[in-house]
């Protein structure tokens, strides 16, 4: 039905993989309690993204989304296709005494390729660029302070995650929400045969 589906279709018929359990952060509902805040992040697949800050201890949930576009109420067949301008994305809540919004973004980083224009990993057009949309101008000076100490630690000769005031967040369709927990299986081969990890750990060194 989509693409991805198709690529860990295809991967669970060439081979079995055996992966490891790691713990998961409860979810809780998008900053509905007083002392939770919110932020968000594009990093290519949202599947991805949301799982990997869900592992983040102080994130109680993240949901999967498109933001940074022209199209409202965008369905994910036509941001798939490329017209909507908009990115995956992910709203993550988090509890601010445990993890603060600079940790996200050091986090962020290590979780994308920051190199890639208008794509991530085996995923491209500009639906599946990286980007931060900060919320208010400490989110901004934060985000973009980090990636100018990033460039000049020269790390990176460039940086193409953009860096943009949030726009409308658009929850994405319910099948995509969870969907590493939902569909481990296909979430786990589609993530391998991206090539995602592999990728982090040649920019970034392991985890």
């Amino acid at each position: 039905m989509i693409r991805r589906l198709a690529i860990a279709a295809a991967l669970i018929a060439l081979e079995i993989f055996s992966f490891g359990t790691v713990a998961v952060a409860a979810d809780a509902p998008s900053g509905k309690a007083a002392n939770l805040a919110t932020a968000i992040f594009a990093g290519g697949c949202f599947w991805c993204t949301e799982s990997d800050f869900e592992k983040l201890p102080g994130v109680t949930g993240a949901e999967s989304g498109y933001t940074a576009g022209k199209t409202v109420n965008p369905t994910y067949e036509q941001v798939s296709a490329g017209g909507t301008g908009h990115t995956e994305a992910v709203r993550v809540t988090y509890d601010p005494s445990k993890v603060s919004y600079t940790q996200l973004i050091e986090y962020f980083w290590h979780n994308v390729d920051p190199t890639a224009k208008d794509r991530q990993f085996c995923d491209s057009g500009n639906q599946y660029r990286s980007g931060i949309y900060w919320q208010n101008e400490s989110e901004r000076k934060i985000a973009e302070g980090s990636r100018d100490a990033l460039l000049a630690s020269g790390k990176f000769k460039e940086i193409h995650t953009e860096i943009i005031a949030a726009s409308k967040f658009y929850p994405a369709e319910e099948y995509h929400q969870d969907y590493y927990k939902k569909n481990p299986i296909r979430y786990n081969y589609y993530r391998h045969g991206c090539g995602r990890d592999a990728r982090l750990e040649a920019l970034w060194g392991k985890k």
